[in-house]
């Protein structure tokens, strides 16, 4: 008997088992996939740690995350700037001063402000209702129209204007010189990749791979006294009230006889008519632009391509417009009545998390679980 079952070996099963071992519990983890890590995966190619299901850059400005993250990782002083690329046109990520003169020649905060103020008033937008209006509130029509209308569709597989504006609010727009994307104290890539980081976190805890939770539940029931369920959501209750959304990506990956592909770990593709979203080069994440990546006589490139899920694909995005929102509501209140089994994770609370989040969320799970047991 095991106090709990862990359904997921990715970051957030993995942050519970560990908290929960800490605190003296006795957990195994299982996961249908044949690693652990989760999404966060990462393997060797080359020399080069390779993110087998898309860049993950961990940013946070959490201390207690930083903290925790410590224990089992050193990280690097990664910072993430990617570039955009409309149809050979290279332009600065986040949306800043260089993004700004590229696109109008301005020079100056004062005149990039006044652009994109005359751009929002020709259009007509007071209060922004869905994300074609929103990110022209935010940067103009025309950066809408070249970097983000043509991107975000491919991404999402809908028109802008039947997204939720909430989806572009937290685009990084500066008034400023500053690349860096993420507005974080604490950024960087583990070294020796996120497998890694994650088998530390396991130590010590049985994990059993190649094992899916749905295929015999009964038995893995009867094996602990509480289940930490991370997989989708409505997969756990049989799609009874049908299938929520998710976008999936796939990825075509390959090594290049060549050091340098872009020069930069990631370039989105921002016109509509090339079929990938990005492509990412993955010796840049751990070896930032300097010489001991360059030195390396190959590199390996991911070409993303986002696409509506269906059963068998990995589901990546939730899709958080009010129909599916409602339908999680409906899965939610039936997952409230499952006795001895908790909900956790970006499946199975069909939310976007961001890695520290994820971290965060499992922490706080484990701790409520643990103050349940003394009241």
């Amino acid at each position: 008997m095991y106090d709990y079952l862990i359904v997921g070996a990715g970051l957030f099963g993995a942050t519970a088992a560990r908290k929960l071992t800490d605190a003296g519990r006795k957990c195994l983890v299982i996961d249908r996939r044949d690693h652990i890590a989760g999404n966060v995966y990462t393997k060797e190619v080359e020399g080069i740690q390779v993110h087998q299901y898309g860049a993950h850059i961990f940013h946070t400005n959490d201390e207690t995350v930083w903290s925790f993250v410590q224990r089992f990782a050193r990280f690097n002083r990664f910072t993430n700037s990617p570039v955009a690329n409309y149809h050979g046109e290279l332009y600065s990520l986040p949306f800043n001063m260089y993004t700004f003169n590229r696109m109008w020649g301005v020079v100056t905060p004062a005149e990039a402000a006044e652009k994109i103020r005359e751009q929002r008033e020709s259009a007509g937008i007071k209060e922004p209702r869905n994300l074609k209006e929103q990110a022209i509130s935010l940067v103009g029509t025309d950066i809408y129209e070249k970097l983000v209308k043509g991107y975000t569709q491919k991404q999402w597989g809908r028109p802008c204007d039947q997204l939720p504006a909430f989806i572009i609010r937290r685009l990084p727009v500066r008034f400023t010189f500053d690349n860096n994307y993420f507005n974080a104290l604490y950024q960087g890539i583990p070294i020796g990749g996120y497998t890694k980081m994650v088998s530390h976190m396991l130590e010590g805890i049985e994990v059993l791979l190649g094992e899916d939770y749905l295929d015999n539940r009964e038995k893995w029931n009867a094996m602990a006294e509480k289940v930490i369920y991370t997989g989708p959501i409505d997969a756990y209750f049989g799609y009874r009230l049908g299938n929520l959304e998710y976008r999936s990506v796939r990825f075509e990956t390959e090594t290049l006889n060549m050091a340098n592909f872009q020069g930069n770990a990631a370039v989105n593709y921002t016109d509509a008519e090339t079929p990938w979203t990005r492509i990412i080069e993955h010796k840049w994440f751990e070896f930032g632009k300097d010489e001991k990546g360059a030195d390396l006589p190959k590199t390996v490139i991911s070409r993303e391509y986002s696409s509506e899920w269906k059963p068998g694909d990995e589901p990546y995005y939730p899709v958080n417009d009010e129909k599916n929102g409602n339908l999680y509501q409906q899965y939610r209140a039936l997952a409230l009545q499952e006795q001895n089994v908790c909900f956790g994770g970006r499946l199975g609370e069909y939310k976007y998390y961001d890695m520290d989040q994820v971290i965060l969320s499992a922490l706080s799970r484990a701790d409520a679980l643990l103050q349940e047991e003394e009241d």
